[in-house]
């Protein structure tokens, strides 16, 4: 696959139809920000497993000054350890839902940046839900995933829709949700009737009350040096302090040649240390001991790049691994507006609570919760958890130059560094960044999974250093699915990743 040029405008997302979607809007005339909530609206219908209606965004905005919004959503009030009763947090299920906030997050970004109505952009989304659509591999995959992992009474209702969908899967009650936020905008989700169908699902544990005080927040990204680039990413209770980290270690660091044994452990040995730091101290940002600022100070990054052995694996503290069910999405228009827009419903179709009614799909953001009130990210009242979604912009002399991210669990700040690292050392273009082969790091043992499409003396090598090499096949799902819009002086270059079922589309 070849990098797509468009000379005005562009989107790229995980799923063709939605892809589809965010073209159709451009040319109609919608701007960026118009396009990358079509596109949205679309994900959530035609890609269920990774996104929708009943889970968080972030998203970045560029329109002559960089925007960052956090649309993720908080524990109930009532949420303390010892409403859980269990040992640990569980993985699924009604505890595992925190206040969706991608419904709000897509009013508030369309009344800021948007030049079309929600309702005028929804079109695709309600046809697809209503109408239905062909499932593709990806989501027959997904769907036989998930029906595995629903087998509680909880999920009922979810395999009432997806257990055994055929061909086409139609979504009608999601089709009444799309429809009545077109009429109604938000209120109903968050207040009215569709509240009052989301608390009873979730048996009370989470209140009216609970969803009708969410708000989404606009924050000051971070920023830090990446060769000759300023890589902003979204702060806490975000990992893009994760991702800037790593970025940093390896920045000073005399990198060894693409393709070579050297390189690949340094550049996994950044990313060991900076998911350490994350899983010890990223949370909401007001129960932070030690803050992103310090985590990027000179000092920190010094020390920690001081402990890469370049001849063996380092051991730093394990923290807890983090799955991806998640899409990532990106726009850009003729005036200039670029969009960095991730959302997610945490694992697959999230939490397994299927609000029947309304067709949706809470997400179980809350299961990465610590029961441990000892810990930054311990459950807590209207407390947000540590969110692994990061879109992400690079800028080059004070002027975006990329549009970045993927969806993966753990394994985004670890793509976003070896994106940065061909493009900007390698010279790779969006594309061929894209496609190159990855590899992810579990944070919970430092295990490494690596495409096979990496030399043999590359993966040997790792091994021989003491790292433990988990060999995956090509274009792995596992590494997540990456995208990207590069900025140039005759318009963008779009880049869509082979590894997802979706397309770059422009004008």
């Amino acid at each position: 696959m070849s990098a797509r040029r468009f000379p005005t405008g562009c989107v790229a997302s995980p799923h063709y139809l939605a892809s589809g979607a965010g073209l159709s809007v451009l040319a109609r005339g919608g701007n960026a920000m118009d396009a990358a909530v079509a596109v949205n609206l679309a994900l959530g219908v035609v890609a269920p497993y990774l996104c929708g209606y009943g889970g968080d965004l972030f998203a970045m905005v560029w329109d002559g000054e960089l925007h960052a919004y956090n649309g993720s959503g908080r524990a109930p009030a009532s949420a303390t350890p010892q409403r859980v009763g269990a040992e640990r947090m569980p993985t699924f299920g009604s505890h595992t839902v925190t206040v969706p906030g991608a419904v709000r997050g897509w009013f508030d970004l369309l009344s800021r940046f948007g030049s079309m109505s929600f309702a005028e952009l929804a079109g695709e989304a309600t046809r697809y839900a209503h109408d239905g659509f062909p499932l593709t591999p990806g989501a027959v995959r997904a769907i036989e995933d998930a029906a595995h992992a629903f087998t509680d009474p909880y999920a009922s209702a979810w395999r009432e829709v997806y257990a055994e969908p055929g061909a086409v899967l139609r979504q009608p009650a999601l089709a009444r949700t799309i429809e009545t936020l077109s009429q109604h905008g938000p209120d109903p989700f968050y207040e009215g009737e569709i509240a009052a169908a989301i608390s009873d699902t979730l048996g009370g544990l989470m209140s009216i009350e609970d969803l009708a005080s969410h708000t989404g927040d606009w924050v000051e990204p971070l920023r830090g040096p990446f060769r000759d680039l300023e890589v902003c990413e979204m702060p806490p209770n975000t990992q893009g302090v994760t991702a800037l980290e790593a970025l940093r270690i390896a920045d000073g660091v005399d990198l060894p040649p693409a393709g070579s044994t050297g390189r690949e452990h340094v550049l996994i040995e950044a990313v060991k240390l900076a998911l350490s730091d994350r899983d010890a101290h990223v949370t909401d940002p007001e129960h932070m001991t030690i803050g992103a600022g310090e985590l990027l100070s000179d000092g920190w990054i010094s020390r920690r790049r001081d402990e890469i052995d370049p001849t063996r694996a380092g051991t730093p503290a394990p923290g807890r691994a983090a799955t991806g069910g998640t899409a990532y999405m990106c726009a850009a228009d003729a005036n200039g507006m670029l969009v960095s827009l991730i959302q997610s419903n945490y694992m697959g179709f999230g939490s397994g609570v299927h609000v029947r009614d309304w067709g949706l799909n809470l997400h179980n953001r809350g299961s990465f919760f610590s029961l441990d009130l000892g810990h930054p990210n311990a459950i807590g009242p209207r407390k947000r958890t540590m969110h692994t979604l990061i879109p992400a912009m690079a800028f080059r002399d004070g002027r975006p130059w990329l549009v970045f991210g993927t969806m993966g669990g753990d394994g985004q700040a670890q793509t976003h560094l070896q994106l940065l690292v061909r493009v900007v050392i390698d010279g790779l273009d969006p594309q061929q960044a894209v496609n190159a082969p990855r590899w992810v790091v579990s944070p919970a043992d430092w295990s490494i999974r690596i495409e096979d499409r990496f030399p043999d003396e590359v993966k040997e090598g790792l091994a021989a250093l003491g790292h433990r090499v988990h060999t995956d096949p090509p274009y792995s799902r596992w590494m997540g699915h990456a995208h990207a819009i590069e900025v140039t002086p005759h318009g963008y270059v779009a880049a869509s990743d082979p590894r997802a079922e979706g397309a770059a589309l422009g004008l």
